[in-house]
Parts: structure tokens; sequence; C-alpha cells
């Protein structure tokens, strides 16, 4: 047996045996307990108790949010952390009084303080404009080139393949 197609060989059984432990290691039969679990109780929502809460993270973020230039408010690298504050604390409240987050009732909340602070952000009206025809050209060649070549390599290789094994 040749020294290449010995180690050939060698990288076959080893592909295999790599492949068996992780099919084995990842097998989700071994581990999981088929029997269904019981849904825990959840107590029932309390709307009042978040509609309180999430005014309390509303404050803090206008709070925060007086400390910030307001032409800078719809750059958002300049208040990122402020509201992902205000989003942490009105989805922990919301966990806090039994409620899923987003609810419709948070969702209001928010809009409401987008509203406020960010009605102005929006652009005018985005115009889309075609890139430079050299652009354009190399963004159509490239691809056809690298297709024609790929074919050109497979009719290459399978002319050759007495070489090759």
């Amino acid at each position: 047996m040749d020294t290449n197609e010995f180690a050939v060989l060698k990288l076959f059984v080893v592909g295999i045996l790599v492949n068996a432990w992780m099919i084995r290691g990842l097998s989700a039969t071994d581990s999981i307990n088929i029997e269904p679990t019981p849904p825990r109780p959840r107590k029932p929502c309390n709307e009042s108790r978040l509609q309180w809460e999430v005014e309390v993270c509303g404050e803090d973020f206008k709070r925060e949010m007086g400390h910030i230039e307001p032409h800078y408010w719809c750059n958002l690298t300049h208040f990122i952390s402020e509201y992902h504050r205000f989003t942490f604390c009105t989805e922990t409240k919301s966990n806090i009084v039994s409620c899923y987050w987003p609810n419709p009732l948070v969702e209001s909340y928010i809009i409401h303080i987008h509203k406020h602070f960010f009605s102005n952000c929006t652009l005018e009206h985005v115009v889309w404009v075609d890139p430079p025809d050299e652009t354009l050209t190399i963004l159509i060649l490239v691809p056809v080139f690298l297709t024609l070549a790929m074919i050109a390599l497979v009719v290459w290789c399978s002319k050759r393949s007495d070489i090759l094994t």
C-alpha cells in the first residue's frame, strides 16, 4: 500500500471515529426525559401594577435623557445605555408582576416614549441610486467568471480522474 493511500485511509478512519463520537455526544435521546413536564402555575398578570412600574421606568428614562442635549436624541450612540436600561427595566418589571414581555401595555408605553423623544428623527425620504457603471459591471462579471472557472475546473478534474485517483 502506498504511503499516500495509507495516509488517506488513516484520515478516513479518524474522520469516521470523530463523526461517531460527535453524534453520540450530541444525541438527544441519551439525556432527555421523555415524560412531559407539567406547566408551572403562573399568577395572573397584574396590569395595573405593571402600568405603574413601567411609568417608573419611563420617568427614570426621561430623567436620564434630560442630561443629553436634544440635538443628540436622534443619534443612538449618545443614549444607547439609557435606552438599554429602560428596556431592561420594563422587562424586569413585567416579569416581577407575572406579565409577559413585550405585551400590549408595555409596547404602547414604549411607543409613547418614542413619540415623545424620537418623533423628529425620521429622514424625509431615502433616495436610492444605482451604483456607477464600473462598479455594477464588476459586481456582475465576477460571479459569472467564477462560475465559468468552477465549471472548467470540474470538467478538467473529470477528464483527469485517472491521475487523481
